[in-house]
């Protein structure tokens, strides 16, 4: 008597190789925005001037969606390409390479509005329907081909598992379109319930049609596309945002001055050899010295950065972000004794802002004089408390318990540090060391308690063979 067992031996392998083949295919449409990984994704950029500037410009489209403005963020990434997207929680993470191309502060609304379309959504949970739809698909078209293959038709079955596959890259192309059209209709609501023009919102998406026929794209519709094309972005919208009242009203020139200066500090930043390109000396508005200052510091040439944030400042003495600017400078090229004054000033102008903080702490820090440990240590428990999400300011503090001898909370701030830059392993083992050294069921120790199990759980998530090491001591 024959094994029916060896009998589908040659079928069951089949249907592996062909569920290999389903997840490669698959894989290479899945949408950038279910792939993106944070913990190995661009970096995430920091600058208390920029997240004031998202904040207060994004704050009436927050509102006009519904949503509560102190649980919903616009975060800035280290990225050249032009791309906004949105992660799972109320997080509207703007790509560099977007800013630099908007051409002003209404451009970079529209994006924001369409990305809070996607929140309200929740869009960053669904795409897995998406998915899940286009999976059905293709795993019927592979037990059609499988069974065709056994039967021994096996051109035949190869057609049916690649129309399989063409029909659930097609589905889930569709799905993401259908997406972002909603996106675009709800951005263009909440623009107009916010009383902000659609302009820049339709503005923005010719300059993306225009970036299309640069690289040659000149498709007459959006079928192999997961985003619907810019044109047909733009007739869905022309007539519901141009007839909208707001149409015809004028950009905040405040915010847009604002915007002008956020822009050209990020090029000094990013790019500084294109920022003294765009911003030659000649140029001495408040951007151009912004750019050129950020682009002489990186370049190496610190007096000529001083002289410029000095000009800033001449501008205006007491701007909190001049004399930021003026302090990094000072405290990155090796006067922190210095910088203080100068970080102090900007420190108490900005409110205690957390990152200016953090750098006056820095700096106080740097001096190695221990008669300004105990007001670093003052200054960056502040910051900490005010923003939990900084991990060069536990650093710091780190450095100040260690000075003051005390491991167990030095341990701590390394946990701490470590768990946001989504080192695990790392703050598991610092966080076991500081619970040993700290009074239990006091705040601190329950602190230090929390990342270890989180730490725990996201080790034993990413390694199923991970042990703990009491585990381990225990057997």
């Amino acid at each position: 008597m024959l094994d029916r067992r060896a009998m589908n031996a040659p079928f069951s392998r089949l249907l592996r190789l062909l569920m290999m083949a389903l997840m490669l295919a698959t894989a290479t449409v899945t949408p950038a925005l279910a792939q993106q990984d944070q913990d190995a994704g661009p970096s995430l950029l920091r600058d208390t001037e920029t997240e004031l500037l998202f904040k207060q410009m994004s704050r009436p489209l927050i509102v006009a969606a519904g949503m509560d403005p102190n649980s919903v963020k616009v975060a800035l990434l280290n990225d050249p390409e032009i791309n906004a997207f949105v992660s799972k929680g109320q997080t509207v993470y703007v790509q560099s390479g977007l800013l630099e191309a908007a051409d002003n502060v209404n451009q970079l609304q529209g994006v924001v509005a369409h990305e809070l379309g996607h929140v309200l959504a929740g869009d960053s949970i669904r795409s897995g329907q998406g998915e899940k739809q286009a999976t059905g698909v293709a795993l019927l078209s592979l037990v059609l081909a499988a069974a065709a293959m056994a039967a021994g038709a096996g051109e035949a079955g190869m057609g049916i598992l690649q129309a399989g596959q063409r029909a659930a890259l097609g589905e889930l192309l569709a799905f993401t379109r259908a997406q972002e059209a909603t996106a675009d209709a709800s951005g263009a609501i909440f623009l107009s319930k916010a009383g902000i023009s659609g302009k820049g919102m339709l503005d923005f998406f010719a300059k993306l049609q225009n970036e299309e026929y640069r690289y040659g794209y000149y498709a007459k519709d959006s079928f192999d596309r997961d985003h619907p094309l810019s044109s047909e972005r733009i007739q869905a919208l022309e007539q519901k945002l141009k007839s909208d009242p707001a149409w015809g009203k004028p950009i905040d020139p405040a915010l847009e001055a604002r915007f002008q200066r956020v822009k050209a500090k990020l090029l000094g930043f990013v790019n500084p050899k294109q920022a003294v390109i765009k911003y030659p000396e000649s140029d001495q508005s408040i951007p151009a010295h912004y750019a050129r200052a950020y682009a002489y510091h990186l370049g190496g040439y610190p007096e000529k950065a001083v002289t410029e944030a000095d000009a800033l400042l001449a501008k205006d003495p007491h701007d909190p972000f001049f004399l930021e600017l003026k302090g990094q400078i000072l405290l990155e090229g090796g006067k922190p004794k210095e910088a203080i004054p100068v970080l102090r000033e900007a420190t108490q102008r900005s409110n205690d802002a957390p990152l200016i903080a953090t750098m006056l702490g820095h700096a106080l820090v740097a001096t190695d004089d221990a008669k300004n440990f105990p007001e670093a240590k003052q200054i960056l428990k502040v910051a900490v408390n005010r923003d939990n999400e900084d991990p060069f300011a536990w650093y710091q503090l780190g450095i100040i318990y260690e000075h003051e001898g005390d491991e167990a909370r030095a341990a701590l701030a390394t946990a701490e540090r470590s768990n946001l830059e989504g080192n695990a392993k790392m703050a598991y083992a610092s966080a076991e060391m500081a619970l040993k050294g700290i009074t239990p069921n006091t705040p601190d120790y329950l602190r230090a308690q929390d990342i270890s199990m989180v730490s725990r759980a996201e080790l034993a998530k990413k390694d199923k063979k991970y042990r703990d090491p009491k585990e381990l001591r225990s057997e």
